[in-house]
């Protein structure tokens, strides 16, 4: 396991998160997924108000002790953003009381996606009072924010100078945040990279044309390697079910330089199969097409279109195609087939696309079960 500064924090983290959405089954399964991160290495836990009892789960391993000190473990918990502050007050209790801890590492502000969160976030009386107050008396030593908010909103939240750190989405089929890691390491910020194996691309399960295109290497091994080799990123998050999923995304946690030849082969391997599948239908994710009438985000249902044609990557793209008006500001926007042709976006293209034609075959490709998130 290698470790990284992360940021202004000065913490050393490893280059591995364990992530916390997904090991809910029980009590037992949480503690055996923690005990296995923490001998392979771990050093850094993420969890949140929001990720059920995952909190109260970790509050239980920890009172039951731990195989390694807590001067040596850094706990993270997230909490949503609030209009005021007396909620976040009475939240920062509650999370350290369900931990069972007199303080937090690092206390991220949850789901900071829109204007308005951010604006909740600028007010003189809002959700930074009580969470500078907790800085203050030392229950939380630092302090960041987790987006899945456009890039615009992300930027605006970076220079407002109130935080040490920024979780937010970044991968190799997902580069419309470089701009924000850009910043982030100027501010010398920590980075930490929200769900690289599945909302990377579930690349724990990948098509069949995307194993042929990363050969030597797994998809997977070929989307941490290529997050690795940025040391302005500090840490991936990972989070295994159960304890024995954490073994594949470790095999290449000691592996944290500049990317090989063989790498760099695949990954140009992979962008010249797009461009020859996609032809003139690619969208290159320049953002021009937006506002869109009918509150179509055009450019990512053509991102998941992008990866359906070239990789085979369909039922990624279902995944995320579902969470379209069923995942509120975390997943905004509308579905393909509320189009109505109107036209607005064709002049603003740069490639010219077809947008309209494009976004009814996405809907076409792309239209299974709605979706939600994980967690509630």
């Amino acid at each position: 396991m290698q470790y990284r500064r992360f940021g202004k924090t000065n913490l050393r983290l490893s280059v591995f998160s364990l992530g916390t959405m997904r090991y809910l089954a029980d009590a037992e399964n949480a503690e055996g997924a923690i005990a296995k991160a923490l001998a392979l290495g771990i050093n850094h836990i993420e969890t949140a108000r929001g990720y059920g009892k995952s909190e109260e789960f970790l509050g239980r391993a920890i009172k039951g002790g731990l195989s390694v000190s807590r001067t040596r473990l850094y706990i993270t918990t997230k909490i949503p953003p609030t209009a005021e502050a007396d909620s976040m007050r009475r939240y920062i209790d509650e999370s350290l009381e369900r931990l069972n801890l007199d303080y937090l590492d690092c206390l991220g502000i949850h789901g900071l996606n829109t204007r308005e969160h951010l604006e909740w976030v600028q007010a003189k009386n809002g959700c930074m009072e009580a969470v500078q107050e907790a800085v203050a008396d030392g229950r939380v030593r630092h302090v960041g924010f987790s987006t899945h908010g456009p890039l615009e909103v992300i930027l605006a939240a970076i220079n407002t100078d109130f935080f040490e750190f920024v979780n937010l989405h970044y991968y190799y089929f997902f580069q419309r945040n470089a701009l924000a890691i850009q910043l982030a390491a100027e501010k010398d910020m920590g980075v930490f990279i929200i769900s690289p194996a599945d909302k990377g691309g579930r690349l724990y399960t990948p098509s069949q044309t995307l194993k042929d295109l990363c050969q030597p290497f797994s998809p997977l091994e070929l989307n941490y390697r290529f997050l690795l080799s940025d040391n302005r990123i500090t840490t991936l998050s990972v989070g295994p079910a159960n304890a024995d999923e954490l073994m594949e995304p470790l095999r290449v946690a000691d592996c944290d330089g500049e990317l090989t030849s063989a790498e760099i082969f695949a990954l140009e391997r992979l962008e010249k199969h797009q461009k020859a599948a996609l032809e003139t239908d690619k969208c290159s994710q320049c953002y021009a097409c937006l506002p869109c009438p009918e509150n179509i985000n055009i450019p990512e249902v053509l991102r998941l279109r992008n990866l359906a044609v070239s990789y085979n990557m369909t039922d990624y793209g279902q995944y995320r195609y579902g969470m379209f008006e069923n995942a509120g500001h975390w997943f905004p926007g509308m579905k393909a087939n509320r189009c109505t042709e109107c036209g607005d976006c064709l002049p603003r293209c740069p490639e010219k696309l077809d947008i309209p034609a494009l976004l009814e075959d996405a809907h076409e490709r792309l239209n299974g079960k709605a979706g939600r998130k994980l967690w509630g």
